[in-house]
C-alpha cells in the first residue's frame, strides 16, 4: 500500500542571488564519499532546509548544457537472449568523454516503445540492473519493467564502470592501506559525479529522441541509492521526464549542497514522482524522507515505507512498476507532464 505524504512547499526566508559559476565552485571542493551509498547527514527531525527559489533556480543552470554538441551515438554490440534485444550503445557526453550504456527491449513489443531510464548505486554500474537480486534489486526491476512493455537505458555514471578510466582506472571508493606512503586519491568529487552523471542523463534523452523506435515523450525514471537521488536532480531539471520513481535516496541535512534532492522539488512540478524509503534505513529516517517528501506540492506525488534498511528486500519492485505503468502506459500522458 502507498503512504500519502503532505504535499507542500517550504522556501527558504533567505533569498539568494548566486551565479552558476558560484555553484560550480561551491561544488569542486567537496570530497569523495565513502562506500556503496554515499553516506550523508542524517537527522531525525523532520524539518527540512531548502534554499530559496532564486538560489535554487541558480542552482539548476550547473545542470544545463549545450544541446548543439553532436551526439556522435552508434550501437557497438547487439545481443539476443530470451526474447530480448540489448544494444549497446556509446554517446558524446557534455564534456566530451564518451558515455556508455545498454539499451534493451522485448523484441515482442510494438515500436515506438515508452523508455525507463535506470539510475545505479554508487560504487555500482549498468551491469547492476542485470544482476538478479543484488543489493538495488536490479535485474527484478529490469526484468518486470520489460515485461510491461518497455524499453530500459541504463548508464555507467562518472567514473563508474566503464567509465573508471576518467578515474585513472580506480575505484571511486578508495582506500589507503595502511603505512602507505603515497595513498591514491580520487580525482572526481562526490558532486561533480553527481552533476555530470545528471547531465548526461539528459544527454541520453536527446539520444532516445534521435530513435524511431523509442517514444520519447513517454520517459521514465527510477533510480536506487545515488540514483535515487540523481532521480531528483534529473527529474526536478529535466522537463522531458514524465514519471518518477526515487528508491533509497539518501539524506542530505544541508540546503547548500548543490546536489541536496530537496533544491530540485519546485521543478517536479506536477508529475508522478513516487519516493521509496525503508523503514530503519539509517542512510535516510523516515521523518526526513517524510519532510522530503512533503516538499514536493504536486498531486501525482507519493511516498511508500517499507520494513527494511538501505538494501531493501525486492518487495517495492512491483509497487515500482505498477507507479511506472500507471503513468507511462501506452496513450496515456499525464496533464502538466510537460512543466
Amino acid at each position: 500500500m502507498l503512504h500519502h505524504s503532505a504535499k507542500s512547499y517550504r522556501r527558504s526566508a533567505v533569498g539568494l542571488r548566486l551565479s552558476a559559476g558560484a555553484w560550480l565552485l561551491l561544488f569542486v571542493a567537496v570530497p569523495l564519499a565513502q562506500p556503496e551509498a554515499p553516506p550523508a547527514q542524517t537527522t531525525e527531525a523532520g524539518h527540512i532546509e531548502q534554499l530559496g527559489e532564486e538560489a535554487a533556480h541558480a542552482l539548476a543552470q550547473a545542470y544545463e548544457y549545450d544541446r548543439t554538441i553532436p551526439l556522435e551515438a552508434r550501437t557497438v554490440e547487439m545481443r539476443e537472449r530470451d526474447g530480448t534485444q540489448r544494444e549497446k550503445v556509446v554517446f558524446r557526453g557534455v564534456q566530451g568523454s564518451l558515455v556508455p550504456g545498454y539499451l534493451e527491449y522485448a523484441a515482442a513489443t510494438p515500436a515506438p516503445r515508452p523508455c525507463v531510464l535506470l539510475l545505479h548505486g554508487w560504487s555500482g554500474s549498468k551491469e547492476s540492473w542485470w544482476q538478479d537480486d543484488n543489493y538495488i534489486s536490479g535485474g527484478n526491476v529490469r526484468k518486470a519493467l520489460l515485461q510491461a512493455g518497455f524499453a530500459v537505458l541504463a548508464l555507467d555514471a562518472q567514473c563508474h564502470g566503464d567509465r573508471i578510466a576518467e578515474n585513472d582506472y580506480a575505484p571511486v571508493n578508495h582506500y589507503a592501506a595502511e603505512g602507505d606512503p603515497d595513498p591514491r586519491k580520487g580525482y572526481f568529487t562526490q558532486n561533480e559525479i553527481y552533476i555530470q552523471t545528471t547531465r548526461d542523463y539528459r544527454r541520453a534523452i536527446d539520444y532516445l529522441e534521435t530513435r524511431p523506435d523509442i517514444d520519447s515523450a513517454r520517459i521514465g525514471v527510477l533510480g536506487y541509492s545515488m540514483g535515487g537521488t540523481q532521480t531528483f536532480l534529473l527529474t526536478g531539471t529535466e522537463p522531458r521526464v514524465t514519471v518518477a520513481v526515487s528508491v533509497a535516496a539518501p539524506a542530505e541535512t544541508s540546503k547548500w549542497s548543490p546536489i541536496a534532492p530537496q533544491n530540485f522539488t519546485r521543478g517536479i512540478g506536477n508529475r508522478p514522482f513516487l519516493t521509496i524509503v525503508g523503514d530503519n534505513d539509517s542512510m535516510c529516517p523516515v521523518p526526513h524522507a517524510q519532510a522530503r517528501a512533503a516538499l514536493i506540492a504536486g498531486p501525482s506525488a507519493r511516498q511508500l515505507i517499507v520494513a527494511g534498511e538501505h538494501r531493501l528486500p525486492s518487495t517495492w519492485v512491483p509497487e515500482a512498476v505498477e507507479w511506472i505503468t500507471s503513468h507511462l502506459s501506452p496513450g496515456i500522458r499525464e496533464p502538466g507532464d510537460e512543466n
